[in-house]
C-alpha cells in the first residue's frame, strides 16, 4: 500500500519514503516511527505508545525520541515552511496532513485476522496491532488485568505474531506464557492475564468483523 501526502508517498511494500519518486534518507526506527503516526492519524499519539511501538521492551531517554521524530522532519522537509508531523505539549505528536492511499487489487484469497471476545469479532489489520486497555490502542479490550499497552499482533502477508509487551500479567499462547514472539494460527487460544481470547484467520471474504 502507497500513502500519498503532499509530494510525498509512504510506500509500506518497499518500507520507504519517497518525494516526486525519489528515495528519502530515514532509518528503519524513522520509518517505523513515521508509519506509526500515519496509520494513527489524525489522533495524537503518547510518547509511551511511541516508544512501545518502536522499541518493544527497550528502555530509550527522551533525547532519543526527540532525534527520531528530528530525522522524521528533516525527510518531510517540503520547501514550503510546512511541517506534517505536530507536537502535543506534554503528551506526544500527530501526523498532521490530509493523505490517500493506492489500495491493491488483493487476490481472493488474501487471509485476514481477528480476535473473537465476549461474542465481539475485532479485526487485525496488515501492521502491527496493539491490543490492550488504551483509548488509541487498535484491538481495546478494557478489562481490569489487562494492561494499557499489553500486547501486539504483527499482521504481514497472511503471517500473523504474537508477543507481549511487558505487561504485568503476562500474554499467553495455547495456555503458555510467551517469552518471546510467535506465530499464530486459527483457533488459537490467547490469554492476557486471565481474559481469554481467540483468534481467527479466514480468507478475506469470508470475514465479517466489527471494530
Amino acid at each position: 500500500m502507497r500513502v500519498r501526502f503532499g509530494a510525498f508517498v509512504l510506500d509500506r511494500a518497499s518500507r520507504q519514503l519517497l518525494k516526486d519518486d525519489a528515495p528519502r534518507p530515514l532509518e528503519p526506527k524513522a520509518y517505523e516511527l513515521l508509519d506509526l503516526l500515519i496509520r494513527r492519524r489524525p489522533a495524537a499519539v503518547s510518547k509511551e505508545e511511541i516508544r512501545d511501538g518502536v522499541w518493544p521492551k527497550t528502555f530509550v531517554s527522551e533525547s532519543t525520541l526527540s532525534s527520531l521524530i528530528s530525522q522524521v522532519r528533516s525527510a518531510l522537509e517540503n520547501g514550503e515552511g510546512r511541517g506534517f508531523v505536530r507536537t502535543v505539549h506534554g503528551f506526544g505528536y500527530a501526523f498532521d496532513a490530509e493523505t490517500t492511499e493506492d489500495m491493491p487489487r488483493l487476490p481472493p484469497e488474501t487471509v485476514t485476522g481477528y480476535i473473537e471476545w465476549e461474542g465481539r469479532v475485532l479485526r487485525v489489520g496488515e501492521g502491527q496491532n496493539t491490543i490492550g486497555r488504551d483509548d488509541h490502542v487498535a484491538v481495546r479490550i478494557d478489562v481490569a488485568g489487562v494492561s494499557r499497552l499489553h500486547a501486539r499482533i504483527t499482521a504481514a502477508g497472511g503471517r500473523f505474531t504474537l508477543e507481549d509487551l511487558g505487561s504485568k500479567n503476562g500474554t499467553y499462547l495455547r495456555e503458555k506464557r510467551l517469552e518471546a514472539p510467535a506465530a499464530l494460527e486459527d483457533g488459537d487460544a490467547i490469554g492476557l492475564g486471565q481474559t481469554r481470547l481467540v483468534f481467527r484467520c479466514k480468507p478475506a471474504r469470508e470475514t465479517h468483523t466489527e471494530g
